[in-house]
């Protein structure tokens, strides 16, 4: 099941989207069942919430309870954006970086959570943004010391995501920045849908690319991830309850721009798409502050 956060003439409204014969229709949950919760971020948190979701998408389609509107990022304020760097063997590579020997993690704040065809804002302090394609982790339910082999029962979906870094923040301030060079406004769009576990199948074997103005820069294969989610989920889970809506950008292949000759970075006027099997595009266009 394909899942969306819509903005409409009535307000913000999850929906069910239904695509077929090359087009796109959006099933109004909450006409369709009025006791959902108003966000996905909600339905997530209430039990059972999603097998109620899909009891109202498929009850939905018989009706044609369509609406339309302007996709919204999925989960637009989640509790906690956690990332893993270095974790595509390529991309560690590429940096001239040692391969872990375990999951490097760093955290993005709700700030920076955009949407479909919102725009990456780029800081007036900074001239050195990057991108960074990414599949991004959607928590379903309350996780903490979870096993590896019961990892992938927490979740409840994946997305697309843009780790989007400032790059002389990161890494060229003394001591390095590593949360200001993440955590500026609109630095993690995401979207443009959130698809459920049982439609993706395996997240280990899913194309991944991203192209700027239409030109290829990253493509590759979550294949190439070096620890998988159910040892991400695990390793976090030792340390900290994970929460429905919590998103894991899960790191992001090779071909960033820091890492090019000459090096590649964002300007106004740019336009960023992320695309990830099963998962879908999310574009998003570079503005200047």
């Amino acid at each position: 099941m394909k899942l969306a956060m819509l903005q409409t003439e009535t307000g913000l409204k999850p929906a069910g989207v239904d695509e077929r014969d090359n087009e796109i229709r959006f099933v109004d949950l909450c006409a369709v069942d009025g006791d959902l919760p108003e966000s996905l971020h909600d339905i997530l948190k209430q039990p059972g919430g999603l097998q109620q979701a899909e009891a109202a998408m498929k009850a939905g389609l018989g009706k044609q309870a369509f609406i339309s509107g302007q996709l919204q990022a999925p989960i637009a304020a989640p509790e906690k954006v956690l990332c893993i760097g270095l974790n595509y063997r390529e991309h560690a590579r590429e940096t001239n970086s040692e391969i872990p020997s375990e999951p490097v993690c760093f955290g993005k704040y709700a700030n920076t959570i955009g949407g479909p065809g919102s725009p990456v804002v780029l800081p007036s302090v900074s001239q050195e943004v990057d991108y960074e394609a990414e599949l991004v982790v959607v928590i379903g339910k309350p996780a903490k010391n979870v096993s590896e082999q019961n990892a992938l029962d927490y979740v409840a979906g994946y997305t697309v995501g843009n780790d989007v870094s400032a790059r002389d923040w990161q890494k060229g301030r003394p001591g390095g920045q590593w949360m200001l060079g993440k955590t500026p406004d609109t630095f993690a769009p995401i979207g443009p849908y959130l698809v459920t576990s049982d439609e993706v199948g395996n997240p280990h074997q899913l194309a991944i690319s991203l192209t700027l103005n239409g030109e290829t820069m990253q493509d590759s294969s979550t294949s190439d991830l070096i620890f998988g989610i159910e040892r991400i989920i695990a390793h976090l889970t030792q340390l900290m309850t994970l929460q429905p809506g919590d998103l894991i950008f899960t790191g992001t292949p090779p071909g960033v721009g820091v890492a090019r000759t000459p090096q590649v970075f964002l300007k106004p006027g740019d336009r960023v798409d992320v695309t990830i099997e099963k998962l879908g595009t999310l574009s998003n266009p570079v503005v200047g502050s």
